[in-house]
């Protein structure tokens, strides 16, 4: 069993630990916002939802829930789905444009 010490130090760096993701997702934020390009904001929205699980994660050793572990296991796969959507959508959108310009250019 760990001393009372030890706990309290868990407890603070894991609660540091919390507020580093949160100004880490503020920039991704920014990042997926001004992009320049759409790859740049797929890959910040991508970079958010996994220091979401990861926050979820800390905050259920904190907390000692075991459930919030289920709840980052569904937010992992669904965010997983959604960057390859996101992906598949932006790629279609990519060809459509350049077979479109091409198309333009031989008339």
């Amino acid at each position: 069993m760990l001393s009372e010490n030890l706990l309290s130090f868990r407890n603070i760096m894991l609660s540091a630990g919390l507020i580093v993701l949160v100004v880490t997702v503020f920039f991704a934020f920014l990042r997926a916002v001004r992009g320049p390009r759409t790859a740049d904001r797929l890959f910040a929205i991508n970079m958010i939802g996994t220091m979401i699980i990861i926050a979820i994660a800390i905050l259920a050793v904190l907390m000692n829930e075991s459930y919030l572990i289920d709840i980052c296991l569904i937010y992992a796969m669904i965010s997983f789905v959604a960057v390859i959507v996101l992906s598949k959508v932006y790629i279609g959108a990519y060809q459509e444009k350049h077979s479109h310009d091409e198309k333009e250019d031989d008339k």
